[in-house]
């Protein structure tokens, strides 16, 4: 099987391990079945019910297919005051 790399920053990185994580699943895939695929690594489990993702620097909809080659990234919470 392929998988598709997903660059990974603070929170998201610990609960991985780091900075970037190859997911076990096979390019064509949605943005949603990428999630189900890394909620099932180890470290999936601190994922929030929808995680921001972006794909090739955009933010990304749960449907929107990701394809071989796309850059994909987790975007964790930001808080500020």
């Amino acid at each position: 099987m392929s998988s598709v790399p997903v660059l990974l920053f603070a929170s998201y990185a610990d609960a991985f391990g780091g900075r970037t994580i190859d997911v076990p699943i096979r390019p064509p895939c949605t943005v949603s079945e990428l999630v189900d695929a890394m909620r099932a690594m180890a470290g999936g489990d601190r994922l929030p019910a929808q995680p921001l993702v972006a794909v090739n620097h955009a933010y990304a909809a749960p449907d929107l297919l990701i394809r071989d080659g796309d850059e994909v990234a987790l975007i964790p919470p930001v808080a500020g005051g």
